[in-house]
């Protein structure tokens, strides 16, 4: 273990020096001849404690979270391969693999110890400043979630997920307040996930437990480091000096713009203020920045015409740009395609909108379904299916026979299930208003929820049924040994 983290540092050093050579200019100036020196790679000198710390991060939970992936391989290993040869990140994106994984995590965290070490070296940014800096941060984020978007047929799915529920905790850097609780909400949301990989393999193998602990653990240290050194936001040194603004702030070459939408934890939980979220509403354009750009035509181009180049500006007879900190509008988003079918053992129903006739039938037990982005459908399931998931979706109805396994609600909006047969348990997280219809096959069934909202019950009672709500309040007291919680009523 020793000598591979010696050969780590030892190809990180001569492809930090590398790059500087290449991109000498990358670097903000006026800057310390010793941050110059740190932050080029060229020196090995003293650096912060924060950095210090981080790097220890790096060289221990993260190191053995990707161990624990190479032994498992196939799409959580991948992006792995090639990450402990490249440290700056920009040029992964130039290298063509950009669709896999595990270079992206390991990327994403070499990118935010470049950051902190920024951070060490320069008094606090001005918000421009503060755009190019992140930037970086959010394509790498923005890249490991769209590698789980683009892989949901993976046997891995549920890793996958895990790893893009988790990522965007590395955006706690545009929290200006308190990002601790942050870390642990978004390690929470891997969680459900992780339990379902721990479901999955507990008798099957053993190296997929190993992996959800390596994998917790390093956003479990995340946090505490977090807790230690930045407290109260990203810490930037008083006694450093203000960045240039001629030059870019961002260390190395930028990567590419990413495409749209940017990443949910930067635009929505960044800051509680809109300053953060506008930035990054701004640098997440991607390519559709240059939409609100006018055509000069040649006869107008001051380099084709010399007579023009002393009548200075001419006003336009209409304005190309927007005064409100909005983008302006692109035009509307072109549907995905709607898709019904069977890949392998696992049926795909997505992106169906206004469907109310949707059926599967010819099903078997070892089949699962998996419902994705549907709103205003209807789904029949006929026969007997080992497990059915419902994701991301709104003002939708599923009426299925049996279930060998579970049932699964998940991001949702406004879900109606109908049971006519057998389903042992059905789970509802992060989903503000569901009701479920049970039978009288399934009156044992065993509901399980969390972070939802406005779920209600249905069940038959004589030739009749009566509608239960599932508690959302509960109270909960220390008994001298242990915490004890129970539902309680609301009182009006």
């Amino acid at each position: 273990m020793a000598e591979l983290q010696h050969l780590v540092e030892r190809l990180e050093m001569v492809a930090r020096r590398l790059e500087a050579a290449i991109h000498p200019s990358a670097l903000p100036s006026p800057l310390p001849e010793a941050c110059r020196d740190v932050l080029n790679g060229l020196s090995e000198g003293p650096v912060a404690s924060s950095v210090e710390a981080f790097d220890k991060l790096l060289a221990g939970p993260v190191v053995e979270y990707i161990m624990r992936s190479r032994e498992i391989g196939a799409d959580v290993q991948v992006h792995q391969d090639g990450a402990l040869r490249l440290h700056a990140c920009p040029s992964i994106a130039h290298s063509g693999r950009n669709s896999i994984l595990a270079d992206m995590v390991q990327c994403a965290w070499k990118v935010q110890r470049t950051l902190l070490l920024t951070a060490s070296c320069y008094q606090g940014p001005s918000e421009k400043e503060l755009a190019d800096v992140l930037k970086p941060m959010a394509v790498q984020i923005e890249e490991v979630q769209m590698f789980r978007e683009k892989n949901r047929g993976s046997s891995f799915f549920n890793h996958l997920s895990a790893v893009s529920e988790a990522i965007p905790a590395l955006g706690w850097v545009a929290i200006s307040q308190t990002p601790g609780p942050y870390i642990k909400e978004m390690n929470d949301a891997a969680m459900f996930y992780t339990n379902r990989v721990l479901k999955e393999f507990k008798d099957k193998d053993r190296r997929h437990l190993d992996w959800v602990k390596a994998f917790l653990s390093m956003w479990q240290e995340l946090q505490s480091y977090i807790k230690e050194f930045h407290t109260t936001g990203l810490l930037w040194t008083a006694t450093g000096i203000k960045m240039g603004h001629s030059s870019s702030a961002s260390i190395g070459p930028p990567p590419p713009p990413p495409p749209p939408p940017p990443p949910s934890m930067l635009t929505e939980k960044a800051a509680p203020s809109r300053d953060h979220s506008a930035l990054f509403a701004q640098i997440n354009q991607g390519e559709n920045i240059s939409l609100g750009l006018k055509h000069v035509a040649d006869e107008q181009k001051t380099h084709k015409n010399p007579g023009i180049r002393g009548q200075g500006v001419r006003p336009s007879g209409r304005s190309t740009g927007t005064t409100s900190g909005t983008p302006q509008s692109l035009g509307p988003e072109h549907p995905r395609q709607p898709l019904l079918l069977l890949e392998g053992k696992k049926w795909r129903v997505e992106y169906q909108d206004g469907s109310p006739e949707l059926l599967i039938e010819d099903t078997t037990l070892a089949q699962v379904v998996y419902i994705f982005q549907c709103s205003q459908s209807t789904l029949q399931i006929k026969g007997k299916v080992n497990s059915i998931v419902i994701d991301n979706c709104a003002k939708f109805a599923l009426v299925f026979e049996s279930v060998v396994g579970m049932v699964e609600v998940i991001n949702s909006r406004n879900i109606q299930v109908q049971v006519t047969g057998k389903v042992p348990t059905i789970s509802v997280n992060k989903t503000d208003g569901f009701q479920l219809f049970l039978s009288s096959e399934s009156l044992d069934c065993e509901i399980i929820s969390a972070k939802s909202s406005e779920m209600n019950v249905v069940v038959p009672q004589d030739d009749d049924f009566r509608e239960f709500p599932v508690p959302e309040q509960f109270k909960t007291i220390w008994n001298g040994h242990k915490l004890i919680s129970e539902a309680t009523e609301i009182a009006g």
